[in-house]
């Protein structure tokens, strides 16, 4: 495993009033190119949702519904709360994001690389799925559990790349911290296989059934969604 770094991630929702392509559009080509230019951005990835099916598993499904999810890498987390609050560029974001977008939740994360990518990943099918612990289990056992969890999924057949984003912290409206039953995320998988038929038959594979048997001891839901990944830098 790779040492944690510090995320954020944009949970997006399209205006109703805009189409699938309209959306896609803009997000890639005009907002995209707009947050780029912020000066302490070190890299930006857009996930547009192509799918919304559970796929290779059998888990309770949340309530979520979004149309994208961004992620952005800040030196620090200062530097990522200033870039968004303050000056010019900053109004322009926020404008934007009103004009285009119809929600957007914010949360921070501390990913670890569990299974690397390999040099070239494109064409690999991605899927982002969101994890919620049961309302009885602490924030330190599902963590914990979550360690044990990636020893499962690296055994199992099939898989290109894995990591995990423990959710540290949370915004529901953007710009305004939020407790945990407000926005009760407390993960966010990303995995990457050949194709959908290579994700079907790692979790439908011996070592896939162990492993969403170990799932279900410390997963309350998994909400699952497959992205096609854009770096805008």
């Amino acid at each position: 495993m790779t040492e944690p770094t510090t995320l954020r991630m944009g949970l997006i929702r399209k205006k109703p009033d805009w189409t699938d392509d309209a959306f896609r559009r803009h997000w890639r080509d005009s907002h995209g190119p707009l947050v780029a230019q912020l000066p302490a951005l070190r890299a930006y990835r857009q996930n547009l949702v192509v799918d919304r099916l559970q796929r290779g598993i059998d888990f309770a499904r949340g309530p979520w519904d979004f149309d994208g999810f961004s992620q952005l890498r800040f030196d620090a987390a200062a530097q990522a709360d200033a870039a968004f609050t303050h000056g010019e560029l900053a109004a322009a974001i926020r404008a934007d994001e009103e004009h285009f977008l119809g929600a957007l939740h914010i949360v921070t994360v501390a990913q670890t690389e569990v299974i690397a990518l390999p040099p070239k990943p494109e064409g690999l099918l991605k899927r982002i799925s969101l994890l919620r612990r049961p309302v009885a289990q602490s924030e330190e056992d599902f963590r914990r559990e979550w360690r044990v969890h990636a020893d499962h999924v690296r055994r199992m057949p099939g898989v290109s790349g894995y990591r995990q984003n423990v959710v540290t912290a949370r915004e529901l409206v953007k710009g305004t911290p939020c407790a945990h039953a407000e926005l009760p995320i407390d993960g966010i998988v990303e995995l990457w296989f050949e194709n959908i038929d290579t994700l079907n038959a790692a979790f439908a594979s011996p070592q896939g059934r162990v492993t969403m048997a170990h799932a279900l001891t410390f997963l309350a839901e998994i909400t699952a969604f497959v992205v096609q990944e854009h770096r805008v830098m």
